[in-house]
């Protein structure tokens, strides 16, 4: 289970989710009572759907880790993480309307990195069943 490297994939991108939690993805001025502007961070803890998806992001990505000896139903769940991870990185975009001016945080690298490390365990999940069909035909 560690040994295999979409394992490490899959770790990363739950270390990715839970830190998007903590550090922001976009910061800037919203406006705030009698037209003042108030300085805010967008975070996973900032909206509630935000929380689920990535909740359910970092929840998902640790249970595929252990659907390893079922590895058709692991690529099934690992591509419902990347469109779940989709949809998040949707609707962050969707809330910089509510900001006035601002800029994407340095740390938003996480949001963006979660897709990538889903589609790269993808790839060794894809690999894996490969290469287990090639060797029953060899039996």
């Amino acid at each position: 289970m560690i040994q295999r490297i979409q394992t490490l994939w899959l770790l990363a991108a739950t270390a990715c989710a839970v830190l998007t939690f903590r550090f922001s993805f976009y910061s800037g001025n919203q406006p705030g009572k009698d037209n003042f502007q108030e300085f805010k961070s967008l975070t996973a803890a900032s909206n509630i759907f935000l929380i689920m998806l990535t909740a359910i992001l970092a929840a998902g990505c640790l249970f595929i880790i252990f659907l390893y000896k079922q590895r058709k139903l692991q690529l099934r769940f690992t591509i419902f993480i990347l469109l779940v991870s989709i949809i998040n990185l949707v609707i962050y975009f969707s809330q910089l309307n509510k900001f006035t001016s601002g800029t994407i945080s340095l740390t938003s690298v996480f949001a963006f990195a979660i897709p990538v490390l889903v589609i790269a365990a993808a790839r060794g999940i894809w690999k894996d069943e490969k290469l287990v069909k090639s060797l029953d035909r060899l039996r």
